[in-house]
Parts: C-alpha cells; structure tokens; sequence
C-alpha cells in the first residue's frame, strides 16, 4: 500500500511535468486558443471518441473472460470491466506497466480462480495484447510508410526500440506458455536468492507450495494448447481495444478539424506513437508519448494546433481513462472489504 502511494505521487508528478512541458516548449500555445478549440469542436465526434475510449477498458475484460472461460470459469463482463481497469490504472503508474498483471491477478484470486488459472490466462493475454499492437504497427509500414518517415530522427528511434521490445515480449510470454519449465527455473532462481539473502522461511513448504504451482500451470498450458479458437478470440477482442485506444485520436481530429482528407494518415501516425512509447520503462510512456504525438502531428499542423490536438486526444485515451479505472478499482476494493466483514 505505502508503495502504490509513493508511485500515485510519482505519476502525478510526471503528469503535471509532462504537460507543463509540452504546453511551454511551444511558444505558440495559448490557453484562450486551447479553450476556444475545444468549445468549437463537435460534441458528435467527442462523444464517439469517449466512447471508443471506453471500449479500451471493456474489450481487454471481455478478452480476460474469453481466455479464463476456456478453464470454465464463467464471469461476466462487470467483472472483466474491473480486472482490466485494475492492469490499465497500475499499469499507468508503475515502470513498465510491471503493476498491472499483478492487480489483474489480485481481483482475479479473489473471486477465487485458481492462482495457476490467472497466471496463465495473463500471460495469454499479454501475448495477444502484443500482437495486436505489432499487427496495428506492421499494418501502417505496409499501408501508410511515408507516415513513419515524417517522425524526426529521434522519433524513428523510439518507433524502432519499440517494435523491438514488443517482438521480444512476444517471444518471452509464448516460451512461457510453450515451455513451462522455463517459468519453473525462473521462481526456482528467485527462491534461491530469496533463501542467500534470508528473505524466505519455510524453504520447504514455499518449495512444495512452486511444485504444486508448476504442476497445476503445466496442466493449464496442455490445456490453452488444444483451445485454439480460444486464441482466436482473444486476439481478436485485443485487437479491438487496441482499435479503440487508437482511434480515439482519429474521433478526436474529426471532432476539431473535422477534414477526413487526413483521417486515415492521424490513424496510422497513432499507432506508431503506441508501438514508440513501449521504447523507454517510463509510467504510461508519459513524455515519450507525448513527444511522439507532436513530433506526428507537426506533419500535418502549425505548433499550437498540434500541441491542442495533442492535449485533447491524449487527456482523453489515458488519463480520463485512467482515472475512470482507479474508479472502478477503489470503488470494488470497498466492496470487497464490505462483503467480507459481512461474512464473518
């Protein structure tokens, strides 16, 4: 807990100095000009853009139900609705989006699906969640290259890393599933640091306790292998939130500038934006995102419009969207505790 306060304070921090610096590296900007853009834009094209945003949150649930479904365990889309704003709020707030899969889990757990079970289908989903981001990514050097080479040097590095993290990820997570015993050898390791540095007490219950684990997840692994339809709806459901996050930036455009001459290039030019900001372990790529966004959009506007575009767009697909999922967090976590004390 004194944890996720300290990174709480951390990304506010990063928050208020990533848009004081992108507000005052551009001499250009004005506050009059950002209220007048957005008190003219279309109240049509905003609201299809919050809900798109919106779908980002619902289409990551509803693929985590798909996957745990596979197990046979049924849980509705509320539920897949909080495990999803549990990874996308601590993701948001922690170095690597490392917070997310275990607040995932922790919900997961909770409504008591085995802790094999929840690994697994993470994993299952950190896979399709990667894949839809390099297919979105490979679909814009194949369709729309030119996009890519309107990224200043410094952009086209981000970009790149980017692609590169995500192929390794993508390896990492399907030799987890493909071979289990790697995932064994990498808890055996941790176990053994843990009992060097006195960190752990009863070895040998913690080390039958990791056998069981293991054996129950090799179980979980045979089974994902033979479900391949399974797969294929949670790659599909993956590719749909990550559809929805991009194209929030798309209604967004529409609803300032309102020309569909550009819409597809705004389209493509956001999905290497995404695939960029996985280049540095920043909380929620705040500042890398950003920067690409600008760097993007300075091919299409003048300063201050791209810096207003900018703002909306990405207020609107990450932090209201965040703080709509430490919403529903905070709230389930008062529910939890009240339906416990219930219980007893």
């Amino acid at each position: 807990m004194k944890k996720g306060k300290i990174w709480g304070v951390v990304f506010i921090a990063l928050a208020f100095l990533t848009v004081w610096a992108v507000i005052t590296q551009n001499k250009n900007f004005s506050f009059i000009q950002f209220k007048d853009t957005l008190l003219a834009s279309s109240a049509v094209w905003m609201s299809a853009a919050a809900l798109v945003m919106l779908g980002y949150i619902i289409f990551e649930g509803a693929a985590i139900i798909c996957i745990i479904k596979a197990f046979g365990y049924k849980k509705s889309l509320r539920k897949g609705f909080l495990y999803s704003s549990a990874d996308i709020y601590f993701s948001a707030i922690t170095p690597s989006a490392s917070g997310g899969q275990p607040a995932s889990a922790y919900f997961m757990v909770k409504d008591n699906i085995p802790g094999a079970v929840v690994t697994i289908s993470l994993i299952i989903n950190l896979i399709m969640y990667t894949l839809a981001l390099l297919v979105t990514g490979t679909a814009g050097f194949l369709i729309k290259p030119d996009i890519f080479m309107g990224f200043g040097l410094f952009g086209k590095i981000l970009i790149a890393a980017g692609y590169v993290i995500l192929f390794a990820l993508t390896a990492v997570f399907y030799m987890l599933i493909a071979k289990p015993r790697i995932l064994e050898k990498i808890c055996e390791f941790f176990l053994r640091i843990g009992i060097i540095f006195h960190l752990v007490k009863n070895t040998e219950k913690i080390k039958k306790k990791l056998y069981k684990i293991m054996e129950e997840y090799r179980l979980c692994a045979d089974v994902m292998r033979k479900n391949k339809m399974m797969f294929v709806k949670a790659f599909f459901l993956n590719l749909l939130q990550r559809l929805s996050q991009i194209s929030v930036t798309l209604l967004v455009y529409m609803a300032i500038d309102g020309k569909t001459a550009a819409a597809l290039d705004i389209w493509f030019m956001q999905s290497f934006v995404t695939i960029g900001t996985y280049s540095v372990p920043i909380p929620g790529g705040m500042g890398v995102a950003d920067y690409l966004m600008i760097d993007g959009f300075g091919a299409f506007f003048d300063g201050a419009a791209a810096v207003n575009l900018e703002l909306i767009s990405r207020g609107l697909s990450f932090y209201v969207c965040m703080i709509i999922s430490a919403l529903t967090v905070f709230v389930s976590l008062i529910m939890y505790t009240v339906r416990k004390r219930e219980l007893k």
